[in-house]
């Protein structure tokens, strides 16, 4: 590599690794990993070859659809097994079309049962 070539990427990355770093001490709400994201999209990357077996593209549908409730719950700290049987539980018994009633079947919602959600280790 020529010198003028390895300083011209020598300074690309003070440059990138400057930028990165004093944007997260501007905002403290940025992390400084990705690992939270890395983890949330692990299941989907395991499922991944599961995926090629699906043999229609409703299947296909159903199941991305069970992944994002199953991960929405767990970021709502729930139990994904309690909270899809509460689920199975009430969605025949509502009116479909009465978003009130919906909303509160949504993992962030006040009226989750107390089963349903995980406990704050402290």
């Amino acid at each position: 590599m020529k010198e003028e070539d390895r300083k011209l990427w020598t300074n690309r990355i003070k440059n990138y690794r400057a930028s990165g770093l004093t944007t997260v001490m501007l905002d403290g709400k940025i992390e400084i990993s990705n690992n939270r994201a890395e983890r949330a999209i692990k299941p989907f990357v395991t499922g991944r070859k599961n995926f090629l077996f699906l043999k229609s593209p409703k299947g296909a549908q159903a199941s991305a659809i069970t992944y994002s409730i199953i991960e929405t719950a767990k970021a709502n700290n729930l139990n994904p097994f309690y909270y899809l049987t509460y689920l199975f539980e009430k969605l025949p018994n509502i009116d479909l079309d009465n978003m009130e009633e919906l909303d509160q079947l949504l993992p962030w919602s006040e009226s989750i049962p107390e089963n349903c959600k995980i406990p704050n280790k402290e």
